[in-house]
């Protein structure tokens, strides 16, 4: 599997999203990469970690956020699950299960209902080894124009998470906690 071939085939090299969307999986797979690296004793899958970590906003071009240069129709929190949509149809279920569930913190039932996000009414947070040091690795980084190369400090990602809610501020600190930092 060849995570750059999969993304070239909807995305143009030349184009803004390209850009946003490689510089950022990079960060975020260098990032989950030394994450592993720290919990060695739990054997995660090194090779599975990096092409899903490149993967894992695969969706993006289908929403509609052109400061990022997508100008799809779909909210932006729809990225994930039309990610898992694409991986899926190219026969990669696990690395499409990344994308669904590396949004937020994760999102549960009760978040979809509660917020009336427009993603399918399922639960959709990481729960194998390898999707949670994803989720854990990307909240280190944005894809905005002044930030996109610059890893967020710890207390700028609990401050944000903590608008989400006390669970998943809950959640982050454990990961924390897990994965050092």
């Amino acid at each position: 599997m060849d995570p750059i071939k999969i993304i070239q085939k909807y995305y143009d090299p030349k184009s803004r999203a390209y850009h946003f969307l490689i510089h950022h999986s990079k960060l975020v797979t260098k990032k989950a990469l030394e994450v592993a690296e720290r919990v060695k004793h739990l054997n995660p899958d090194l090779k599975f970690i990096e092409e899903a970590s490149m993967l894992h906003d695969v969706g993006i071009f289908l929403t509609n956020a052109p400061e990022i240069g997508c100008y799809g129709e779909k909210e932006y929190i729809c990225h994930g699950y039309m990610g898992r949509e694409i991986l899926e149809k190219k026969g990669f279920p696990k690395h499409a299960l990344v994308c669904e569930r590396h949004v937020g913190i994760g999102l549960t039932v009760e978040d979809i209902e509660r917020q009336k996000l427009p993603v399918p009414m399922r639960e959709m947070v990481p729960v194998t080894l390898e999707e949670q040091i994803i989720c854990f690795a990307d909240k280190f980084f944005s894809k905005d124009n002044d930030n996109l190369l610059d890893e967020k400090p710890v207390w700028k990602i609990r401050e944000i998470i903590a608008g989400f809610g006390e669970d998943k501020l809950k959640r982050f600190d454990e990961w924390l906690k897990r994965f050092g930092e």
